[in-house]
């Protein structure tokens, strides 16, 4: 998941940062709080850093950090303490950083003194803004900004810089500021504390702009944090490390949920993940919205509105959208060497146009009410006649960047190298790839199932005739027979592209591989050069490209492997599917519940806990929904209102104990599930919704799956 103009890997953030997130803000720091220059550590709103220096000193010396202690996503405590009194063996001063992020900053700063005499002393903060952008930042290509105007008064600091119309304002009381420095002169009371609150505001376009921190409890946030937890369902297990991991992905998945100001009543986005991805992706954010469903379908709602708003309309080869077209991704920095097209929507990706149709299709099976539906479709056959007009031939979707300022690589895995041959031979575009094949059957059949359900025989007809095309050349033109396997893709020259990776798992998901091809994909999927022991690398280990410590040559990605998972479920590879769910589950519980956006893809044998990449992202929006949608995986849980129908049939692995979901929301009601000893039982469906226990079977037709 590059940003567009990026084909290297991202500035490594160090494992003792602290992320603290709100929407499309967020602050990287140490654990002591400060944010030290040089690296990526940064608060930063608008795809702007507006402070890249931010470092608390007590008496000239900087504070040792004693623990980050729990809050909420957009707020982190910091506790630490100042360096021993003259005269002390030990410190006596405690100093806390009570952090709150959102459209900027609040820090409430505390120090508390455990002697019984006061305590003089001078605090400072130094404080420094580059104005970098945040692709800048993330290649670690800042260039210096000559015209930015540090400006001291009463009451802080302002900085600005009118070439990139963006700047800050630190403003605090009680305080002495030069540029660069705001100094407090106090006296700690004995067995007393002192504290001061500093806010630190964007200013965008020569207009300051005032974050939510005024009234706290008040606060849109944490109003929007409660409404979350309360309408969420609520999952119990008895398996602790399923347990932490549901519950990291709910609180994590809060957190990364994007609403527009101009679009109040209608339900949030998600953004990809953070700290470089803190921004509406297509295929991302349909993907994480996805796999939340069991938890929250507004998210998929939100995605598709806010995607939709945002589709093609016009042919600009610079930022690559075309009529139809779904866009990869959005930024609001302004224009750089890093990111040439500043605030602009880039639509370089040729999966997330097929899956905005496939997650309508899912959301209807849930029970999307007929008017959503309605006011969506257009925006879907957009999306399907880009497909057509735009895709490329022999009914196959390929992919080829318009201008050098683009993505090599137009898939999931779209760093420069994530798409090679057997050999190590870099592919050249255009390229079909056989996961993005995949989709587009998928989002025919979901259409097609929209004009049965309208009447609409001839649309219908049409979308049938399209996916059996589809299936038909990709189970001929991307089959290895001697080899037993799906190419990832076909090259410019249609030649197969013979590596094995993870990518064929995707099409187990979507169904579009024939049934007698089925048991040799899983063989390949399984095998010891795919599967690590804690989950299926992007790349085998026996293919020349391999390394365990790349981006997607070797790496474990755990909602590759959720989707990986939920295609061995439905072609009835049932351990093989719970084998790969326990995987992630073990790893899961190496990271703290919390799974990142990927892990070096090393041999479990060799390595008992599983090694971070170094510049994974965290939270990670379909990291974070992983683990959700391996919990439905395993439940076998696949509605369909429209036909009023629902099969389920759990197949938990053993010693994963119960499982009770409360208050799931399903087909206009709240839902109720509980799992124990083989026995499933379901409250509060609508009578006349049948439960078929059973799974749901594995070759889509074009209606048969719900007659």
């Amino acid at each position: 998941m590059n940003g567009w103009t990026f084909e290297g890997q991202p500035t490594a953030l160090g494992g003792a940062t602290v992320t603290v997130v709100e929407g499309s803000s967020f602050c990287v720091s140490g654990r002591n709080g400060d944010i030290t220059p040089g690296g990526a550590q940064g608060v930063y709103h608008a795809d702007t850093r507006l402070l890249s220096r931010w470092e608390l000193r007590v008496d000239e010396a900087p504070i040792e950090p004693l623990q980050v202690l729990p809050a909420e996503p957009y707020h982190s405590i910091f506790m630490s303490r100042a360096r021993p009194r003259p005269g002390r063996a030990e410190s006596t001063l405690l100093v806390f950083r009570d952090r709150y992020v959102g459209g900027g900053l609040r820090e409430d700063i505390a120090l508390r003194n455990l002697s019984d005499e006061p305590a003089g002393c001078v605090v400072e903060l130094h404080v420094g803004s580059d104005v970098a952008d945040l692709f800048e930042v993330k290649t670690d290509r800042i260039r210096h900004v000559a015209d930015i105007d540090v400006t001291a008064n009463p009451d802080g600091l302002r900085i600005y810089s009118v070439s990139r119309a963006r700047g800050v304002s630190v403003v605090s009381s009680g305080v002495l500021a030069v540029p660069g420095l705001l100094t407090y002169r106090i006296v700690v009371p004995a067995r007393g504390e002192w504290q001061t609150t500093v806010h630190v505001n964007p200013v965008i376009e020569g207009e300051e702009t005032l974050a939510w921190f005024s009234h706290l409890d008040l606060a849109e946030p944490a109003a929007r944090r409660a409404d979350w937890e309360q309408q969420s369902p609520i999952v119990v297990t008895s398996d602790p490390g399923l347990t932490d991991a549901l519950r990291c992905s709910k609180q994590d998945l809060g957190s990364l949920r994007l609403f527009e100001a101009d679009y109040p009543d209608d339900p949030p986005s998600i953004a990809a993940g953070a700290p470089w991805f803190m921004t509406l992706f297509g295929r991302d954010s349909l993907l994480a919205s996805w796999f939340a469903l069991t938890v929250d379908r507004s998210l998929a709602l939100g995605t598709l509105r806010r995607l939709a708003r945002l589709q093609g309309t016009r042919v600009d080869p610079l930022t690559e959208e075309e009529p139809g077209k779904i866009l990869h991704e959005l930024r609001f920095g302004v224009a750089t060497a890093a990111s040439p097209l500043g605030g602009n929507a880039y639509y370089g990706s040729v999966d997330a146009t097929p899956l905005f149709v496939m997650l309508l299709g899912e959301l209807r099976r849930w029970g999307l009410h007929r008017e959503a539906v309605d006011e969506l479709l257009p925006p879907a056959d957009a999306a399907l006649n880009w497909i057509e007009e735009y895709g490329g031939p022999e009914d196959l979707l390929w992919y080829c960047r318009k201008t050098d300022q683009g993505l090599i690589h137009q898939g999931w895995k779209d760093s420069f190298d994530g798409v090679n041959f057997a050999d190590g031979t870099l592919a050249r575009p255009p390229i079909a790839l056989a996961e993005v094949q995949g989709y587009a059957y998928s989002a025919y059949i979901a259409r097609g199932h929209f004009a049965h359900e309208a009447g609409d025989r001839e649309t219908e007809k049409h979308c049938a005739a399209r996916a059996a095309r589809i299936r038909k050349a990709f189970n001929e033109r991307f089959w290895v027979p001697e080899q037993e396997y799906f190419a990832i893709g076909l090259d410019r020259s249609g030649f197969q592209i013979d590596s094995v990776a993870s990518n064929i798992g995707h099409c187990l998901w979507t169904g579009i591989v024939d049934q007698d091809k089925a048991e040799a994909v899983v063989r390949r999927l399984m095998s010891e050069t795919m599967f690590s022991g804690f989950g299926i690398r992007t790349l085998a280990t026996d293919m020349a490209a391999y390394n365990p410590m790349s981006y997607h040559n070797g790496s474990v990605w755990p909602h590759d492997n959720a989707i990986v998972a939920g295609g061995l479920m439905r072609y009835g590879f049932v351990a093989e599917a719970q084998r790969v769910i326990t995987a992630n589950m073990d790893a899961a519980k190496a990271f703290g519940g919390r799974l990142p956006e990927l892990f070096c893809g090393f041999e479990r044998a060799e390595f008992p806990v599983p090694v971070p990449y170094p510049t994974s992202c965290s939270p990670q929006a379909w990291a974070a929904a992983a683990p959700i949608h391996m919990m439905r995986t395993l439940l076998r849980f696949d509605p369909w209102v429209p036909y009023r129908k629902l099969w389920i049939d759990p197949v938990l692995p053993e010693g994963f104990g119960t499982l009770s979901i409360s208050g799931l929301r399903l087909a206009g009601t709240r839902v109720g599930i509980d799992v124990k000893d083989g026995e499933t039982e379901i409250s509060g469906l609508p009578d006349d919704i049948e439960i078929l226990h059973r799974a749901r079977p594995p070759i889509s037709s074009m209606v048969t799956d719900g007659r």
